[in-house]
């Protein structure tokens, strides 16, 4: 019966029926096949003429007895099947909540994943870390990029009621920057990272995941695969346009402009955070894209140089004056070849 209470892991019924079993055949044994035993044992005690009580003889208090542990074996049982049922929903309530903060988890990943990068997820996902401990990484060579559309807003964009308010106007563009997007996902591009948008200029950067300080050989050959990746993601984006005024019977034309050095990357904002890089490189890659050429990309000397080494074909501009940095001698990335390949 202590068995059946401590070791036996079945239904609370099945313990029931075991116990009682046990009972009826001790009570049969005790008050059939024994019951003489306990005659003789009395008679040797009191003698032939005298007769004990009911409550001294053996077999009646054996019974007794017998009852009063098989009582005490049901309420013990009783409780060690509410301690199981309680210890099974517990568990099962923890593995509710576990998966339920696995999931708030995989879902706050997703969303900081499509707002920072995935280097940038990382150093934020199941730390601590306090809004005035910034994220910020100096990297020595990276690749920036700035792709405008010039004509949406000059020729395309209408506020009118034929356009719904200008809505269909942004839904299109929505449309363009979504295609320009799909590329990321492509292998080739994975060094490629969007930073931002700004009306209908197109930012992204490559090189942003490299260590700040490497050794020179290989700083040299990293930098040059980031520009390779920038150039290659520049024509893409040339070609998908092409694509999108084959099916849309529009004729936009992107202005690119690119330049590579060292920047500054970093987080700003604990609420809404914003990714986004500083640096005299991004300021020049902008001038580069303002001071541009449609269906060209404009590069700096350094990058046209590093370009030509890549096997890309380069023209020079001439001179252009900056905003801010003066005379600047520029050159043309020659796409149609590579287009056509």
């Amino acid at each position: 019966m202590l068995g059946v209470m401590v070791f036996v892991r079945v239904c609370v019924s099945v313990k029931v029926f075991l116990l009682t079993l046990a009972l009826v055949v001790y009570l049969a044994l005790f008050l059939h096949v024994y019951a003489p035993r306990s005659d003789c044992y009395v008679r040797q005690l009191y003698g032939d003429n005298s007769t004990p009580g009911v409550l001294k003889e053996p077999k009646i208090m054996a019974g007794i007895w017998l009852v009063i542990f098989y009582l005490t074996s049901l309420i013990l049982v009783r409780q060690d099947e509410l301690g199981s049922r309680t210890e099974f929903l517990l568990e099962k309530c923890f593995k509710k909540e576990t998966d339920e903060m696995e999931t708030t988890k995989n879902v706050n990943r997703l969303l900081l994943q499509n707002l920072l990068p995935g280097h940038v997820t990382e150093f934020f996902i199941g730390k601590d870390v306090p809004n005035q401990d910034l994220y910020s990484k100096s990297c020595e060579c990276v690749c920036v990029m700035f792709a405008s559309v010039p004509q949406f807003y000059k020729e395309f964009y209408n506020e009118s009621s034929i356009n719904n308010n200008g809505l269909e106007c942004l839904r299109f563009l929505n449309e363009i920057i979504s295609d320009f997007d799909e590329l990321l996902n492509k292998p080739k591009f994975s060094a490629v990272e969007k930073i931002k948008t700004i009306g209908s200029t197109y930012m992204a950067a490559a090189g942003l995941t490299n260590p700040a300080k490497t050794e020179e050989q290989l700083l040299c050959d990293t930098s040059n695969s980031h520009i390779r990746s920038m150039l290659d993601f520049a024509i893409a984006l040339m070609g998908r346009l092409e694509n999108i005024n084959t099916h849309s019977f529009n004729s936009f034309k992107l202005r690119i402009g690119i330049n590579h050095g060292p920047v500054i990357a970093g987080v700003i904002g604990a609420h809404k955070p914003q990714y986004d890089i500083w640096g005299n490189t991004v300021n020049v890659a902008s001038r580069m894209d303002s001071t541009g050429v449609l269906d060209k990309i404009q590069v700096t000397e350094e990058t046209a140089h590093v370009a030509q080494t890549l096997g890309y074909d380069v023209t020079q501009r001439g001179v252009v004056n900056v905003k801010g940095k003066g005379q600047l001698t520029t050159y043309f990335i020659d796409t149609e070849q590579t287009l056509k390949t």
